[in-house]
């Protein structure tokens, strides 16, 4: 990877005067190399037999990539996993995961598997850094013992690490200081930081993906998370949904497929980032449950319940330097999105 001083952008992005000198100048000397790294190559995907993983490993298979596929099953199933992706049913904290990627010998990696409920994480912190810490330092440690060296992609989080933003400051921007209000969001910022410890101590060269809420097919609506899928299920059962607090909490929802086209740009790019990839638009969970009965028709109103721990109340990301840098950005309208998404739902209970 290639470093310049020299600012390669005549654009202004909005920033927060306390974010820390490095995480500016991080982003500053961000440029591109002039031989951008492709896809092409054996890949190694961790959490992919889950709803984001499995879209992954389709998209990389299409790319005629040979892929691996490393997953615990705990909040997954091989349901939706590609046939032609070699499975290892294994946690990401095992030891004997570096024997199991000196034989895969990825030319990339992309990192999804993790504890990823925020409640969760304000229930079981210890939990959450063992899954998202050091299960992440496993892997890393193996990325790093073998002979050549991977690209290594990061899923790490895009609200939650940011906290509780101030509006006037919306949309979140990388260069924002990251203030977590969960352990979820303080683990995964952990694991960010020693991306560029291992970077600069032991050339792991690395991207950080800093997700906005995905949404689509395949999203479990049975779990803590995953508003859209939740709600799109219930519906189609005749069931009232839940909300948790006054439903005024905005959220950046992108499209699965959105989604998987902006993580790849990362990859091809050779960059580190983070960059954000969401929409920039926040939208409430009220106006979700409002759509939603547009699309599937349902009289039973919305029950409210008291707000969740660590929740924030609103957040939406800034994607200029990802359209900037990658040429990346969202296509999908949420309306299009949030159809398709029930749809697909409702073509599964038939």
């Amino acid at each position: 990877m290639k470093f310049d001083a020299i600012e390669t952008t005549n654009q202004s992005f909005s920033s927060n005067n306390s974010a820390p000198l490095f995480n500016i100048l991080h982003r500053k000397l961000n440029v591109p190399d002039q031989n951008p790294q492709q896809t092409h190559g054996t890949v190694l995907v961790t959490g992919g037999a889950g709803f984001i993983g499995s879209h992954l490993v389709d998209a990389l298979i299409a790319e005629g990539n040979p892929v691996y596929v490393i997953d615990n099953l705990e909040t997954a199933t091989t349901e939706h996993l590609n046939p032609s992706a070699e499975f290892i049913e294994l946690d990401i904290s095992d030891p004997s995961i570096s024997d199991h990627v000196t034989k895969i010998a990825p030319q990339t990696v992309y990192h999804l598997a993790a504890q990823g409920s925020v409640s969760v994480s304000a229930k079981d912190p210890i939990l959450d850094a063992n899954v998202n810490i050091i299960g992440s330092l496993n892997l890393l440690q193996a990325t790093r013992e073998l002979s050549h060296a991977p690209r290594f992609i990061y899923f790490s989080t895009g609200g939650a690490i940011y906290g509780d933003v101030d509006l006037t400051d919306l949309p979140a921007s990388e260069d924002m200081a990251a203030q977590p209000l969960s352990p979820y969001g303080a683990s995964k910022l952990a694991v960010e930081n020693y991306l560029r410890v291992y970077g600069h101590l032991y050339g792991i060269d690395y991207g950080i993906v800093r997700p906005a809420n995905v949404y689509g097919p395949r999203q479990n609506p049975h779990g803590e998370a995953g508003v859209i899928a939740i709600f799109s299920q219930a519906m189609l059962e005749g069931r009232q949904v839940t909300i948790f607090g006054d439903g005024n909490d905005e959220r950046d929802y992108i499209y699965i497929e959105d989604f998987i086209e902006g993580v790849i740009a990362i990859a091809r790019s050779g960059l580190t980032g983070p960059y954000n990839i969401g929409t920039g638009v926040g939208i409430s969970v009220n106006e979700i449950h409002r759509l939603l009965r547009e699309i599937v028709p349902s009289d039973k109103p919305a029950i409210y319940g008291p707000p969740r721990a660590g929740d924030i109340s609103k957040i939406w990301l800034d994607v200029r330097v990802a359209d900037h840098d990658l040429g990346w950005r969202a296509q999908t309208s949420f309306a299009d999105g949030l159809r398709k998404t029930a749809d697909s739902f409702s073509s599964v209970g038939t």
